[in-house]
């Protein structure tokens, strides 16, 4: 069993405390400006609530169901959260002096998880003296870029952080 909370936002019946309101009625014709107790009572007749739209010089009240209203917008929600894209970020790690066939492998999986739709973090991590030929370490990020241009940019130059150079790719 799920269990709805109703969060309250607009204003509504009582806790309107403005002395005239101008009135819309559940079809949406405007009823015209009229005093919060008259318009109280024309929405308890319909066994409706009163809610207050907005609040301008002459605040805007509407005659709705105001729980059957919760429900529809958290439903409409809870569809707008379903639609949206988390964007991954994975993560390939590699070193300076990487070989050729290495190089290529790792290539491979970064551009299937572009493709994926994740973004790429490629990590060059120095280790030791290595640390000396960072020069290495950025061309080979370089290389990276260049290798998968056709399908991603890179989103900013090579950063060195300590003893790890990384770039990250995003999907063009």
């Amino acid at each position: 069993m799920e269990v709805f909370f109703i969060k309250q936002e607009l204003p509504i019946n009582a806790q309107i405390r403005a002395a005239s309101v101008q009135v819309i009625d559940e079809e949406g014709k405007k009823l015209g400006i009229m005093s919060s107790k008259e318009a109280l009572t024309i929405a308890e007749e319909k066994n409706l609530d009163l809610v207050m739209v907005s609040n301008a010089d002459t605040p805007v009240c509407k005659i709705m169901n105001y729980g059957k209203y919760k429900f529809e917008q958290s439903k409409k929600e809870k569809e707008s959260r379903k639609k949206q894209k988390i964007v991954e970020l994975k993560e390939v790690r590699i070193t300076p002096g990487i070989e050729e066939h290495d190089f290529n492998f790792k290539a491979k999986n970064a551009r299937k998880f572009i493709e994926g739709g994740s973004k790429v973090k490629i990590t060059v991590k120095f280790r030791g003296r290595e640390l000396n030929y960072t020069k290495l370490g950025e061309a080979t990020l370089n290389k990276f870029i260049e290798e998968l241009s056709d399908v991603a940019t890179a989103e900013k130059k090579p950063v060195l952080e300590g003893k790890n150079m990384f770039v990250i790719l995003s999907q063009k």
